[in-house]
């Protein structure tokens, strides 16, 4: 089976009486991958995204579904949009029912669900987003950021390969802003290929699988971020600016550092960079230890009298979920964005950290320590909370 499951082959695009809004772009999208494209108002990235479930047909070129070419039949686009979700940038005009539940159980009532399976998906989908309880709401009551993940969850009740999103973060403060990006990452841990459209670079730039920078209907250049961004020149005719550490490397590089390994993408990159140059301080230190405790198990009691015996630890939460349980058991949290990393770096410092997570991420928390740990030849331990401690298997600590 290919992996590629969205292709643009030449396509083209001119509104009625308006500019040539598509010109030429040709490019492909992998199974699973985070795609962001960038660029500024204009620059064409709506009008693309339009075009990946069917909403716009080229003028010329051909747009390719899992290989296929899209077909524009009533009953072709009905199955694609059900396999490419699209989220708009205002969720105030995709949400159209006068109640939450009803507006999430839209798309499977006219996919054909019997009633019983309709309530399963709206149920799985409200929990996903964070949203158990808001069945019977008024949409019109709810916050920017609330009205985001009715309409995500909207999306997820027809279960997409793909999902679309129009400035994902528009409209919603920084704290809401790092909630939809954490969310969009675990779809994609869950198998979801997430494509977005911003102008924000400090967003993509640590995010993104790939960067497609987009000027004037055309793609200026498109690869992994730190390739994509790493030319000024490019950056600045696409009328955006250089993420803040990627500038802080060439400035150090200009003065003479020779900064070693990849560019970095994270401030845990950076201050590895930083340390490695200035004969890394780390060497004197014990590293911390990661605990992670998945909050889908039955295991609220152990974990409170886990932290009473663990006083002054510092504690993230990554996904929705986990958010809501730590809200609902009054545990302070100090990390709620790039926990990871956050916890990473307090562990170089000696501290240990506690991570809750859904089951889904658990995986990912070991995945990335690992990672890290490669990069760098720093072994940090991680943990798993289930009904006793932790123990350490494998070459760090293993996931059941």
């Amino acid at each position: 089976m290919s992996s590629i499951i969205l292709e643009a082959r030449d396509i083209r695009y001119r509104y009625p009486r308006g500019m040539e809004a598509i010109c030429g772009i040709s490019f492909h999208i992998r199974r699973k991958e985070k795609i962001a494209l960038v660029g500024p108002n204009g620059a064409g990235k709506s009008t693309l995204l339009t075009m990946f479930n069917g909403m716009i047909r080229p003028d010329s070129g051909m747009m390719l579904f899992d290989n296929l070419p899209i077909q524009y039949d009533t009953a072709s686009l009905r199955m694609l949009r059900k396999r490419v979700g699209f989220v708009l940038q205002n969720p105030d005009r995709q949400i159209i029912a006068p109640t939450v539940y009803q507006d999430v159980a839209f798309g499977p009532i006219n996919l054909g669900y019997p009633e019983k399976e309709v309530k399963e998906a709206v149920t799985k989908a409200l929990r996903h987003v964070g949203l158990d309880g808001f069945e019977r709401r008024p949409p019109h009551q709810l916050s920017g950021g609330e009205k985001k993940r009715v309409a995500i969850a909207g999306v997820l009740a027809m279960d997409p390969d793909v999902l679309v999103f129009d400035e994902p973060t528009s409209g919603l403060d920084p704290s809401g802003s790092e909630d939809i990006m954490e969310l969009l990452d675990e779809l994609n841990h869950e198998g979801k290929t997430i494509i977005i459209s911003t102008h924000d670079v400090e967003l993509v730039y640590p995010w993104a699988d790939r960067a497609i920078l987009m000027l004037g209907g055309k793609i200026l250049h498109e690869d992994i971020p730190e390739v994509a961004f790493g030319n000024p020149e490019s950056v600045r005719t696409a009328h955006l600016s250089l993420p803040i550490l990627l500038e802080l490397h060439r400035e150090l590089q200009k003065r003479g550092f020779l900064l070693p390994g990849k560019k970095p993408r994270t401030v845990l990159d950076m201050m590895h960079c930083l340390e490695t140059l200035f004969e890394n301080s780390r060497s004197h230190t014990r590293q911390g230890i990661i605990t992670v405790c998945n909050v889908d198990m039955d295991n609220q009691e152990y974990l409170s009298e886990w932290l009473s015996m663990h006083t002054g630890i510092c504690i993230g939460a990554m996904g929705t979920r986990a958010k809501l349980s730590a809200e609902n058991s009054r545990i302070h949290l100090d990390f709620t964005y790039g926990v990871i990393d956050k916890c990473i770096l307090k562990a170089l410092l000696g501290e240990n950290c506690l991570i809750l997570t859904a089951e889904s991420m658990v995986k990912r928390v070991y995945q990335r320590v690992d990672a890290y740990g490669e990069e760098s030849g720093v072994h940090i331990p991680v943990h798993r909370l289930e009904s006793e401690p932790g123990v350490p298997d494998g070459k760090n600590g293993g996931v059941p």
